[in-house]
């Protein structure tokens, strides 16, 4: 693994991140999420990089950002390079590794799903390639007792055996012991953390399997960062994110971070296929979410009924990769057979070396070539909302369920809506199958 974060990297990293060293908690300055997203787009519109900012012409560059952005603000931040090349030996020598959004090796899932909500900047030890790998997302609370454990250690023990990696938050308790279980049976395991990646990362019972490929860890907060409520919240979307289905083993009644994140899964990311472990003692909570629309978990007793899992429909988000900073877009490969990324956004702009790689996303334009791709588009369009859209949808949840933008959203409802396909609702306005037979595509 390269230790040297590429150019694109270091300048997200001084611009975002705190870089701690000992006590130091690092510049109070620092771009906040959504105002290095706001950059990110000023950037992309003048055709320009993240890495424009520290090279030979980062005067011109720092004029096309300010305003919004403080001039000074900017230069203050960019200026902490000596910093960052302590940070960067001192993360080496610990064998963790950083990478940003603008890497081809960002973790694709995050990308699609979260897309600005994406974090900008994630640190991690082990092999990122496991990053790719999806699997079962395992999660539950900290404080369980001996039985529970042993429960959630064969449930990692099934998936290694399943071949299916383990996606979980690293705290103690229900998160360790799917972990363990997977890691003692030569399974793959990515560990989400939250805060103390550092220590993690030099842990003696980690070791063996981050050398061995077997193990990555990961977080979005600095090497450094002790525990923070906060953090621990922000760290289920991830966990889910990087899974293709997940399973609450426990969690406490309407309380506790498991709780905020199934539920925050449920009613509005819709990432994966939720799995609730129900029966004598599943307890109140566990209840309450299978009342919300989580799936009973079928408790599979080898690793072919494991692996059954996988195969269950779901209705939500599919994971695809998406561009540095372009927050909407459709992969290549959710295209139909005879349409062409070139044919089907001719408006699509460079974005440097990363947009040539393979498996990258195209980017919908306001308006399609002709007419004969622009049908085949529209009924794949429609493929993904008929089933979606039996019960009414705001235009900001379908925008968000086609991961595009408003104008290109409202165009094809409006095409919808005209072919007797979708139906308007009114007060407020929301969009459903219409009940009529009689439709035109």
């Amino acid at each position: 693994m390269n230790f040297s974060p590429t150019s694109n990297t270091q300048a997200i990293l001084l611009l975002t991140a705190p870089m701690i060293s000992g006590r130091s908690q690092g510049s109070c300055n620092l771009l906040s999420q959504s105002e290095y997203n706001r950059l990110a787009r000023l950037l992309r519109d003048a055709q320009r990089q993240p890495e424009d900012l520290i090279g030979p012409d980062a005067g011109a560059v720092l004029d096309l950002c300010s305003p919004p952005f403080e001039r000074s603000r900017l230069e203050s931040l960019l200026a902490r390079g000596f910093q960052l090349s302590q940070a960067v030996d001192r993360w080496a020598t610990r064998a963790i590794w950083v990478m940003s959004r603008a890497d081809a090796a960002y973790p694709r899932r995050v990308k699609s799903r979260l897309r600005e909500d994406a974090p900008p900047i994630f640190y991690g030890c082990g092999d990122p390639a496991i990053l790719e790998t999806g699997g079962l997302a395992v999660v539950g609370s900290r404080h369980v007792d001996e039985e529970l454990v042993h429960y959630t250690e064969d449930v990692g023990r099934l998936s290694a055996e399943a071949s299916r990696t383990i996606v979980s938050g690293g705290a103690k308790g229900i998160d360790r012991a799917a972990m363990s279980g997977a890691l003692e049976s030569g399974g793959r395991v990515v560990g989400v953390m939250a805060d103390s990646l550092e220590r993690a990362a030099l842990s003696r019972e980690n070791r063996e399997p981050l050398m061995n490929h077997r193990l990555s860890l990961i977080s979005p907060y600095d090497p450094a960062a002790g525990f923070n409520v906060g953090h621990a919240m922000q760290r289920n979307k991830l966990v889910y994110a990087l899974a293709d289905a997940a399973f609450v083993v426990n969690s406490d009644f309407e309380k506790g971070g498991t709780w905020a994140g199934a539920i925050e899964q449920l009613e509005r990311l819709h990432f994966v296929p939720l799995f609730v472990r129900n029966g004598g003692g599943a307890g109140k909570g566990n209840s309450a979410l299978l009342q919300r629309g989580g799936r009973p978990w079928p408790n599979p007793r080898d690793s072919e009924e494991l692996a059954a899992v996988f195969s269950l429909p779901h209705h939500g988000s599919t994971p695809e990769p998406m561009q540095e900073a372009i927050p909407f877009g459709l992969p290549e490969s959710n295209l139909p057979e005879n349409v062409s990324p070139e044919n089907a956004f001719p408006e699509m702009k460079p974005e440097g070396e990363h947009q040539k790689e393979p498996g990258r996303a195209v980017f919908i334009s306001h308006r399609l070539a002709d007419p004969s791709p622009a049908d085949e588009l529209l009924k794949f369009v429609r493929a993904i909302l008929e089933p979606r859209l039996v019960n009414p949808h705001s235009e900001a949840e379908i925008v968000q369920l086609l991961a595009v933008t408003k104008p290109q959203a409202k165009a094809w409802l409006s095409r919808l809506v005209e072919a007797g396909i979708l139906e308007t609702l009114k007060k407020p306005v929301r969009y459903r199958i219409a009940n009529s037979s009689d439709r035109l595509l």
